[in-house]
């Protein structure tokens, strides 16, 4: 199983934060306990205000732990993130969740696997 696939096995536990977190666990220097306490503020959008994507915020969070190419993560995060809207068609989560127009843009289950595939990518995993 890819770390795509266990990110969408993860999703059913945990939030999308979480996930994308303990998808990465391997190669991160915490627990997995630490790693949930560190994305249980970011489901549903962060802090559950629909805001933006937990999934793309644990994205983040990987890039920054990983981050020894010497380039600042902000730019990688910035790549995540433009990498993640190509593939979900937007960062927001009320957005990807079809909340004000009714038409899911990306589940949840394709969020995370998404973020996990945006991460490695940019990250080069």
């Amino acid at each position: 199983m890819n770390r795509a696939e266990k990110a969408v096995e993860l999703k059913r536990r945990n939030n999308c934060c979480q996930t994308v977190l303990l998808a990465f666990a391997d190669k991160l220097p915490f627990d997995e306990n630490t790693l949930r306490q560190m994305g249980s503020g970011f489901g549903s959008g962060m802090g559950c205000m629909e805001a933006t994507c937990g999934a793309l915020c644990g994205a983040c969070m990987v890039a920054g732990m990983l981050n020894n190419t010497g380039r600042p993560t902000a730019m990688l995060s910035r790549m995540i993130l433009s990498d993640f809207q190509t593939r979900c068609g937007a960062t927001i989560c009320k957005d990807l969740k079809g909340i004000s127009t009714g038409k899911v843009l990306c589940s949840c289950d394709d969020c995370v696997k998404n973020a996990v595939l945006a991460v490695e990518s940019v990250m080069g995993i």
